[in-house]
């Protein structure tokens, strides 16, 4: 079985050029927390620079975010925008194509000096860039039964995050869980981490019974509002309580899936396990209460067969209500070996 515990992201609002630097000398701090030989921090520093140079050149309400993934060897950077958005891609994907009378090379040198590059533009809407960078000679990530990403912020002025999220696989089966303390700073990022280490002890065990013993330990804690997903073939299960969202989302279905009222830790009345089928090619998303729970899934079409971070970054960018620590978690099965 293999668990994944989960990070969080560093946000940077790119107003303009003066703040390019900021975020460089952040990335070059995670390469060194790392312990990345200096040719590797320089990489990450120049996809850094150029994400940043490109939104403060060109986009609205840009923002960075950063994080390094250490469970997987990488630093993930995410640029994410509320327009202009780009008319063809592939053509500003290309060395010498520029809108800003510059040279025009920043979006080519970012997938040169990267592990993985995924953009998706839409014009008048924005943009949404994933940048992953390893050290030279480490190897990829194993292949998994399925393909997942998570943004996770804490709320502007925090450096602790109230939001937490793990994951597990076993086969061809899944288990999530998204935990969201109540408030924000420490003593809800506290309380987030009691939820996920009750998790990761219990992942495949009765949930119940899980959900029961997380109850217990969080009663020392604020509290907590939580989902927990199962995902085995075509069946989805879920339970938990309070405002932690989740829906069942493809091309043509849209389907909610509601958790019982109260606080994990302070009051629940009893924890109902739903099974849900699973609609056809649909991936599951998990939101904390940071973020709107009325965003249209159609708006969202485009990005469901893409990178899941771009998913999960484009509702973060769009949707999130900018007074709390949001955080999205996607999952999706990936195809049958």
């Amino acid at each position: 079985m293999e668990v994944i515990r989960g990070w969080t992201h560093r946000a940077f609002p790119i107003a303009d050029l003066s703040f390019v630097g900021e975020a460089r000398r952040h990335v070059v701090r995670l390469a060194a927390e790392l312990g990345w030989p200096e040719h590797d921090s320089a990489r990450a520093a120049l996809v850094a620079t150029e994400l940043t140079t490109n939104l403060a050149k060109h986009a609205r309400e840009g923002q960075l975010l950063v994080t390094a993934r250490a469970a997987l060897n990488d630093i993930e950077l995410i640029a994410v925008d509320r327009g202009p958005g780009m008319a063809d891609v592939p053509r500003s994907m290309r060395d010498g194509y520029s809108t800003a009378a510059t040279a025009g090379t920043g979006l080519g040198a970012i997938a040169r000096q990267s592990d993985g590059v995924d953009l998706h533009s839409a014009p008048g809407l924005g943009t949404t860039c994933v940048a992953r960078i390893r050290p030279q000679g480490a190897p990829a990530p194993r292949p998994s039964a399925f393909d997942w990403g998570a943004v996770c912020v804490p709320v502007r002025g925090e450096t602790a995050c109230g939001d937490g999220w793990l994951l597990a696989f076993e086969g061809r089966r899944a288990a999530a869980l998204l935990a969201d303390g109540l408030g924000h700073g420490p003593d809800a990022e506290r309380a987030a981490h009691v939820a996920l280490d009750v998790f990761g002890d219990r992942v495949f065990d009765d949930a119940g019974v899980a959900m029961q013993a997380m109850h217990e330990a969080l009663r020392t804690t604020r509290g907590a509002a939580v989902l927990g997903l199962w995902m085995d073939g075509d069946e989805v299960r879920h339970t938990g309580a309070g405002n932690v969202a989740g829906r069942l989302v493809s091309g043509t279905a849209d389907r909610a899936l509601v958790t019982a009222h109260g606080t994990m830790g302070l009051q629940v009345r009893r924890f109902d396990l739903a099974v849900t089928p699973r609609p056809p090619h649909a991936l599951a998303v998990l939101h904390s209460d940071g973020v709107q729970t009325r965003w249209p899934a159609s708006a969202l079409a485009p990005l469901l067969a893409r990178d899941p971070v771009l998913l999960a970054a484009r509702i973060y960018a769009d949707y999130s209500r900018g007074r709390d620590d949001a955080c999205v978690l996607v999952l999706r099965p990936g195809a049958p070996s």
